[in-house]
């Protein structure tokens, strides 16, 4: 079983799909020849050809038409947004056509697409590189929206999304694309999208987050007392999310923490903190806190890091609501 990054397994996914399904095409800015910028698809063009991974031109919202119409003429097309602040241009068709067409139809058309977009910071990009605007597109019925945080979940969550047939968004948090390696297996496998994992199991309080931000709730987890029991876990979809992992959850330890990189306001967190007051209220023994990015415009790369959730702030929030 191969020891891959998170760059490697995706790589890996897309090559395997590709192969079993003749549909599956990838299209986007430097892709082919390139292999993206960040090479996650390197090698494919070599393997199957300037049809099938297909260079673009600088044009997100053409990006994204043609990849709606590959859809609805039955093929399985993968658009590569190069980052995340450049799915602007692309909103309109996303949101207004992809999202709409299964219900627009009433079911005649679906649009089998995966839109694979690097999304969040920590790594020194300029502007409108390092935003984590995965709450704006779980906002909208009739798209999905996930983010894996390991290569293992990265590969089974891109094979469920490709072969789904709704369309897809699929965040990839670049801050982590080679930061460390996982055993994948070469074997086709899927992760269903909707289903949470408990990294770390726990009694005392729950942690929720997704992407990055996973391992610096690890990090704060190694620095808190050893008697604090902490229960982790990354959601993986963010929409549909796995309400029942959650309040299941924090029904056992009555206290939640949820972190993320977009800002605090009206970020996905405010949506689990009011799912978890509506479906486990009950049970809580203090207030849902959230740990998130600043209600301001992504900073350069001087200040990046004093923007993201940190360790250090997540073991502060965990203290204050193990200490109400």
């Amino acid at each position: 079983m191969p020891s891959l990054t998170l760059v490697q397994s995706i790589n890996l996914a897309l090559q395997q799909e590709m192969e079993r399904d003749e549909r599956v095409v990838i299209l986007g800015e430097d892709v082919g020849l390139n292999g993206g910028v960040f090479r996650v698809t390197e090698g494919l063009q070599k393997r199957f050809g300037p049809e099938r991974v297909v260079d673009t031109p600088l044009a997100e919202s053409g990006i994204m038409g043609t990849a709606i119409g590959l859809a609805m003429a039955g093929m399985r097309p993968i658009p590569e947004i190069q980052f995340e602040g450049f799915l602007g241009p692309a909103y309109d068709q996303l949101v207004n056509h992809a999202a709409r067409y299964r219900t627009r139809t009433r079911g005649a058309v679906t649009i089998p697409l995966t839109v694979r977009v690097p999304v969040g910071g920590g790594i020194h990009a300029p502007e409108l590189h390092s935003d984590s605007p995965e709450a704006i597109y779980a906002h909208h019925p009739g798209l999905k929206v996930v983010m894996p945080a390991t290569p293992y979940d990265a590969k089974g969550l891109l094979l469920s999304a490709i072969r789904d047939p709704d369309p897809v968004v699929f965040f990839e948090p670049k801050r982590v694309y080679r930061s460390f390696r996982e055993e994948v297996p070469e074997d086709d496998y899927t992760i269903p999208i909707g289903e949470a994992k408990v990294v770390n199991e726990g009694t005392d309080v729950t942690v929720v987050t997704w992407g990055a931000t996973v391992f610096e709730c690890l990090a704060a987890m190694d620095k808190l007392p050893e008697d604090v029991s902490v229960e982790l876990i990354d959601l993986r979809s963010i929409y549909p999310f796995d309400l029942d992992a959650v309040v299941n959850s924090v029904q056992k330890t009555g206290r939640c923490v949820v972190v993320h990189e977009a800002p605090k306001t009206a970020g996905f967190g405010a949506e689990i903190a009011a799912s978890i007051q509506e479906h486990g209220f009950l049970h809580l023994k203090a207030p849902v806190q959230r740990v998130a990015g600043f209600d301001t415009v992504m900073p350069y790369y001087k200040l990046e890091l004093d923007y993201l959730p940190d360790a250090k702030r997540v073991g502060e929030a965990v203290q204050q609501v193990l200490a109400y």
